[in-house]
């Protein structure tokens, strides 16, 4: 076995993983819930970037519901992103755990 083979194809997974990482972190998703009243959008990394509301949902004697509905779509979104991102990385390692990625 060459040690000195096996460090470079280590190191080039490695920029490989930092690169999808990299990506992933700008890579949305969206999500609707509420018949597609609340749209929202997030990375891949989690990051929420928008959330958008049909006026129509806007009551303002039951908030309750329009909270519900968005704290849905941003756990939806993030839940999307990550599943999204996981896909992508066991893609690079072939199925590997890696610590960390």
């Amino acid at each position: 076995m060459n040690i000195a083979k096996l460090m470079k194809q280590a190191q080039q997974m490695q920029a490989g993983l930092a690169a999808k990482q990299e990506e992933l972190a700008i890579q949305t998703v969206d999500v609707t819930v509420g018949g597609g009243k609340v749209k929202v959008i997030a990375t891949c990394a989690g990051e929420v970037l928008a959330i958008k509301i049909d006026p129509s949902l806007v009551d303002p004697s039951d908030v309750e519901f329009l909270e519900e509905l968005v704290l849905k779509g941003v756990q939806e979104a993030i839940t999307k992103g990550k599943e999204q991102a996981a896909a992508e990385m066991k893609k690079l390692t072939g199925g590997l755990n890696i610590p960390g990625m």
